[in-house]
């Protein structure tokens, strides 16, 4: 993780609206994704949001919501954002069909998953 803050630092310099925590987050949650999947290196977009709401609430419980916020992210949906940005970046690949809105249809509630799920 640490040989991609330097790119993660360029992400956020080009879009600030997410904090560099956000970045090494979904990197780490896809790894968690990946690992609970048992899938070869590729996750749907579904699939993703599911590991990152999971690992969210494994990592930081009641606090998830709280934390996401801080790091810039106030609706599910911007994990397709977070994404793409490190697709670009080339710290994730992408398959031809996957598509930045795969992640709004495959978006959450997070006050019902982050929060109610915690309580």
């Amino acid at each position: 993780m640490e040989e991609q803050q330097p790119m993660i630092e360029a992400i956020v310099e080009r879009d600030p609206r997410y904090r560099p925590e956000a970045y090494r987050f979904v990197i780490e949650a896809l790894h968690f994704t990946i690992r609970r999947t048992g899938a070869e290196g590729h996750v749907t977009a579904a699939q993703l949001m599911a590991g990152v709401r999971d690992f969210a609430l494994e990592q930081y419980g009641m606090l998830a919501k709280t934390v996401l916020n801080h790091w810039g992210i106030q609706r599910s949906g911007q994990f397709g954002d977070i994404v793409f940005n490190l697709i670009d970046a080339e710290l994730l690949g992408k398959r031809p069909e996957d598509k930045r809105e795969d992640f709004d249809a495959a978006s959450f509630d997070m006050d019902r998953e982050l929060v109610d799920r915690a309580l």
